[in-house]
């Protein structure tokens, strides 16, 4: 059937519409993309190539080399050390689990380091590129066979790092401290922690000087920039820009000293502090037991770790800054001090001590049950009368006691660069109030009289008291003396404004105390008269004592359970015309001080003085045959000590 030639007409004119629009819209499709096409790739280029270059070259942080850390004679105390290390590229190597068994086959690996590694890999499952640590501290031997095998492992690198190591182990650990890595917590508590600080393997100070001196010993980190695939991959290196590395920093320490306190201390739980009375220079700083900061640098084992915190004698603290003991006798200087600046009492003023005193209705000792009868003051330092300051510190009272004991540094925080630094107590009737809610009572004042009840003070602050005391001076504890080469202010301080007399008389009462019959620590006494020392014992209880065994008989310290023992104190100066150190020694349960804080402190102070090993002739000639067999001993010890830290590092 033919059509219409006018239906045939319009039907040309609607297909002839149709197809323009849909050109026109085909057209109108083109301009539009031809139009976005020239926006991204003209008026859009500059973003968008910088977008490419973004993706093309990374930056990778560089850690600084960490300062190191020296004695005041140049001997090191925490340096760097090569450390080798082991890494598989899993991409590279292929079956990683077949290179593992043929590197173990050459090197011993740690069962824990292997699963540590395999965990990471399956962490970074999705950049099988990236470099994981098989093995940690290896030594250059095997180091040397992985290399010569290299052909034959494929996927495995050795990479060179800086290890911290301390040399001098566990003389030092107390001061020195440790670093490792930089945990959540450390981040925590850091405002805005540095990028570096996030690096894997990084390390930051931990305890001690390392700690508190982070920031001067860390460094700044460079920066290098790599060109990577758009997998990620590094390709080349662009360019580099080093670090700053941490300043060196010197201490104050006399190494050889403190290796020498922290020997005689041997297993003991005590502490002791020798203080250069002209600068405040801190030439050892020792606390006992200690440990080896090594172990927690490589990663210290579960085991050594218990062994430590199980330890009752507590070696993880440093009691010479940490501890806080009653001061005992060694606080009645400070006693005498106060009376005598007030003006309440004279030089041969004279106390009955019959061996006890009533006051408000309480009995009050003497540590001598018979008493010493009629004692002026120098009388009173050297026998450690107690009754004489009962009496003493009522006239005085605890207002002018508290204010005497801070002018000599006992209950101040001394700014020192070392973790957990005591500021110790001297209370008074605000205090008591503020903090107990109590009001001050008489019998308190007795007890703080002696250095005991609420009375607190670390051996540091002792070192420090017995320093002011030798010198009339300020003196405040100096533990950096260079950073950088750069001197740092002396510690020497200002006078502190006490009647030249006053302090003559009991600096006589100290020199009473050694060196006269009958002191306290006459028996552990220097001879030369060139060196003479002034001293104090202290013993300060830890236990009440009940009137039914002060009648029975007060129980000796040896037939005591350890814990349950007095504390053993002693703090003295040297050489008495003109004092150059101040020794503080605190043996904690020691029992007497005269007999076991005096005999330490007395050979810590010849050892500073001689600047080595002294002669016998500085001893009592009773004497000399026991210290020539402790001075053999202690050497050996000391060169066995020192032979193992040049082996570890």
């Amino acid at each position: 059937m033919k059509r219409n030639p006018k239906e045939q007409d319009g039907s040309g004119r609607v297909f002839a519409r149709r197809a323009l629009l849909l050109g026109g819209a085909q057209l109108a499709f083109a301009g539009g993309l031809a139009m976005r096409m020239r926006f991204l790739q003209v008026d859009q280029a500059d973003q968008f190539r910088l977008l490419a270059e973004e993706n093309r070259i990374k930056f990778q942080l560089l850690a600084p080399a960490r300062g190191e850390i020296f004695d005041r004679n140049g001997l090191i105390l925490a340096r760097n050390t090569p450390s080798y290390r082991i890494n598989i590229v899993p991409e590279d190597a292929g079956d990683v689990e077949k290179v593992i068994r043929d590197l173990s086959l050459l090197i011993d690996l740690d069962p824990d380091d292997l699963e540590r590694a395999r965990t990471e890999m399956r962490r970074n499952r999705n950049a099988p590129f990236r470099p994981i640590t098989l093995a940690d501290q290896i030594q250059w031997e095997d180091i040397s066979k992985v290399a010569v095998n290299a052909p034959a492992l494929p996927g495995i690198s050795t990479e060179i790092g800086l290890l911290r190591s301390y040399p001098m182990m566990d003389s030092l650990a107390h001061v020195v401290g440790y670093v490792g890595p930089v945990s959540d917590y450390d981040l925590s508590q850091i405002e805005d922690p540095e990028p570096i600080l996030k690096e894997p393997r990084f390390q930051i100070g931990k305890v001690g000087f390392e700690a508190k001196s982070e920031g001067e010993l860390r460094g700044k980190a460079g920066t290098k920039q790599v060109e990577v695939n758009a997998a990620g991959r590094v390709m080349r290196e662009l360019n580099r820009r080093e670090g700053t590395a941490g300043a060196d920093m010197q201490l104050t320490i006399n190494a050889d000293l403190q290796t020498y306190v922290q020997a005689r201390l041997g297993r003991e739980s005590a502490s002791a502090v020798v203080i250069d009375c002209e600068n405040g220079d801190l030439a050892a700083i020792c606390s006992s037991p200690s440990f080896d900061p090594n172990l927690f640098v490589r990663g210290i084992s579960v085991a050594d770790y218990r062994t430590l915190t199980e330890d009752p004698y507590r070696p993880l603290a440093n009691k010479s800054v940490q501890g806080l003991y009653p001061p005992g006798s060694t606080f009645k200087m400070v006693v005498a001090m106060a009376a005598l600046e007030a003006g309440l009492i004279g030089t041969e003023d004279t106390v009955w001590c019959p061996g006890h005193l009533e006051v408000a209705g309480r009995r009050f000792h003497c540590w001598k049950r018979a008493g010493h009868g009629h004692v002026d003051l120098n009388g009173s330092l050297k026998g450690s009368c107690d009754i004489y300051y009962y009496d003493l510190a009522l006239k005085v009272g605890i207002d002018k006691i508290s204010e005497m004991a801070k002018r000599f540094g006992i209950g101040v925080r001394h700014d020192i660069p070392m973790s957990a630094v005591a500021a110790g107590l001297a209370p008074n009737k605000d205090w008591k109030q503020r903090v107990h809610q109590q009001d001050w009572r008489v019998g308190d004042t007795v007890n703080a009289s002696i250095g005991q009840g609420y009375m607190l003070a670390s051996p540091m602050q002792l070192a420090v008291m017995s320093a002011r005391l030798a010198t009339g001076r300020a003196v405040t504890p100096r533990l950096i003396k260079s950073l950088d080469g750069v001197e740092q202010p002396s510690g020497a301080g200002e006078s502190l404004g006490f009647n030249e007399n006053n302090l003559r008389v009991v600096r006589r009462g100290m020199y009473s105390v050694s060196n006269e019959r009958r002191g306290t620590a006459y028996r552990n006494r220097i001879v030369p008269d060139g060196i003479r020392m002034a001293g104090k014992t202290g013993t300060s209880q830890v236990r009440n004592i009940t009137a039914a065994e002060r009648a029975a008989g007060v129980i000796r310290n040896e037939d005591l359970p350890w814990e349950r023992r007095d504390h053993a104190l002693f703090v003295c100066f040297a050489p008495y015309d003109k004092p150059k150190y101040a020794v503080s020694v605190v043996v904690e349960h020691g029992g007497g001080g005269s007999k076991a804080a005096a005999p330490i402190a007395r050979d810590v102070l010849l050892q500073a003085l001689y600047d080595g090993t002294p002669p016998l002739e500085a001893y009592p000639k009773s004497d000399r045959s026991r210290i020539q067999a402790q001075q053999e001993r202690l050497t050996r010890e000391i060169r066995q000590s020192r032979a193992a830290g040049s082996d570890q590092a």
